[in-house]
């Protein structure tokens, strides 16, 4: 028996862009670019967060630390001047918490979607013949389809917490309070970090799961289960009341 490979080799490609006027291509086309915003507002992110301090007798100066993806952020080292006097050599601090784990596995999600809608793409509009002509394609698009649509929930809501919690940890509120030294000397809030994109990735995610989620019904009536059904129902359909 042939495999697969083996027979999309000697079938030939062949372009047709009439697939895309139906849902499940259509759909798939959106699913390609949403995957592509979701895990690039995540992964290409990088921000900052401020606060001023000012020793006895000093002026307020400010103090910038910086971020980004994945969110390891007890790897992100900031500077605070030092107030003992005498003493010119700032002090490193670090930002507190590690959230790479929700970061990256929504990312990972994010291009494993991607890469499957360019192979899925690839065969809707090359090698039609071959996935309406064999039951496998359809029924094996469906089970992977499903599984990144139950992917992109687990990931978008573990992001979504993630999220949260990085919020939180780089608020100039939340870096006063856990530091010490603010406690002998004035700190005010700074700037608080601007989460636009992230905000917008977790929007993202959801909008993937809605997507995914909803073209299971279209590949699904590609299915030998949807067709079989059919000529059941018309026949019942037709007798008499």
């Amino acid at each position: 028996m042939e495999s697969a490979a083996q027979k999309m080799l000697s079938s030939g490609f062949t372009l047709d862009f009439g697939p895309l006027k139906e849902p499940l291509a259509f759909i798939r086309v959106l699913e390609w670019v949403f995957s592509i915003f979701a895990f690039a507002t995540t992964g290409g992110y990088s921000g900052s967060t401020s606060f001023n301090i000012q020793c006895k007798g000093g002026k307020s100066e400010e103090v910038l630390a910086k971020f980004n993806y994945p969110f390891r952020l007890m790897q992100h080292p900031y500077q605070i001047p030092n107030c003992v006097a005498n003493q010119t050599t700032p002090k490193h601090f670090f930002l507190t918490g590690d959230h790479s784990s929700s970061a990256q596995f929504y990312v990972c999600i994010g291009v494993l979607a991607f890469l499957y809608c360019t192979a899925s793409l690839i065969l809707y509009l090359g090698y039609q013949h071959l996935y309406r002509e064999s039951t496998r394609g359809p029924i094996m698009d469906l089970l992977v389809t499903a599984a990144l649509a139950f992917l992109w929930l687990v990931s978008s809501a573990a992001w979504a917490k993630g999220l949260t919690d990085v919020k939180w940890a780089t608020s100039p509120s939340t870096v006063i309070t856990l530091l010490e030294i603010c406690k002998q000397v004035t700190c005010t809030p700074g700037a608080v970090p601007t989460m636009g994109k992230l905000n917008s990735s977790v929007i993202f995610g959801f909008l993937n799961l809605i997507l995914w989620g909803g073209n299971c019904w279209f590949i699904y009536k590609e299915t030998p289960f949807h067709k079989t059904n059919q000529p059941a129902n018309v026949e019942a359909g037709a007798m008499p009341s």
